[in-house]
């Protein structure tokens, strides 16, 4: 049976370190999204604290825990039905941890601690045990991975292998070189593991600048077939319904199977 999911990817404007307003520029941010009617609502990497940190000690000082009531305000802001996916800095006794929250306004469903680190991240943040996760939501299986956890071709494909039905992705993704005319790389990435698993993507990133460093202002929802099927608006909400096949169809008509044709002995 075919079915469709209304999702909002958004970036609301965020000052490293200032918890405090951050959390009310994201709650902001998911009312605008459930007035929109979306039912998935994902936002950026570390959206709580920001991301530029210069030294472990001042990552702490702008990380909570998962217990923090700024959360029970947040998962206000949502109505019956609609799931967020917020990146925060996690404090777990002297841990820290690039986690992201999955709730609903009625609970928590769980958190996802990112395993692939990248670059200085390592000096502030202790590694996830898991390379992505899958959460029961009330639109069915949501998996979720952190910005670098993509660009590891098995991470997606995992995660679609073991029943998801899509993906959120909230991301840091600090702008590259690249030619005239063409999409980010990443974007390029998460096109490729989008189609080659069936697997639409939610994608929420930074815009501007912090630090010095200039965001690639990559938000995006792909659908399953791979292709973007919309971008930002000019407050940095990006809103589509996507379409969907039976969950767990793979199936290329009228001879093709994309998780069937698998011969997984030969890679």
């Amino acid at each position: 049976m075919t079915w469709s999911l209304r999702v909002a990817a958004t970036s609301p404007k965020i000052r490293l370190g200032e918890v405090a307003s951050n959390v009310e520029r994201i709650r902001a941010a998911l009312e605008s999204a459930v007035a929109d009617d979306a039912e998935l609502i994902v936002l950026p990497e570390l959206a709580t604290s920001g991301y530029v940190f210069t030294e472990r000690g001042e990552a702490a000082k702008a990380s909570i825990a998962r217990d923090d009531p700024a959360w029970a305000d947040l998962a206000s802001a949502l109505v019956p039905g609609v799931t967020a996916v917020v990146g925060y800095a996690e404090r777990a006794g002297q841990h820290l941890y690039n986690t992201a929250a999955v709730f609903t306004r009625d609970r928590r469903i769980g958190d996802y601690r990112k395993s692939h680190l990248w670059g200085a991240e390592a000096l502030l943040f202790e590694s996830g045990d898991s390379a992505g996760a899958i959460f029961e939501v009330p639109f069915g299986r949501l998996a979720v991975a952190i910005c670098y956890d993509n660009e590891f071709p098995e991470v997606p494909r995992r995660l679609a292998l073991c029943g998801a039905d899509m993906l959120a992705l909230p991301v840091n993704w600090p702008r590259v070189p690249r030619p005239d005319g063409e999409r980010p790389p990443e974007t390029i990435q998460a096109m490729a593991a989008a189609r080659s698993s069936r697997l639409a993507t939610v994608i929420a990133d930074r815009s501007g600048t912090e630090r010095g460093v200039e965001w690639t202002e990559g938000t995006a929802i792909i659908n399953d077939d791979g292709w973007l099927a919309a971008v930002p608006d000019a407050y940095g909400c990006a809103v589509a319904t996507l379409a969907f096949r039976a969950r767990g169809d793979k199936s290329l008509p009228p001879h093709n199977d994309l998780f069937g044709d698998r011969r997984p002995h030969l890679y």
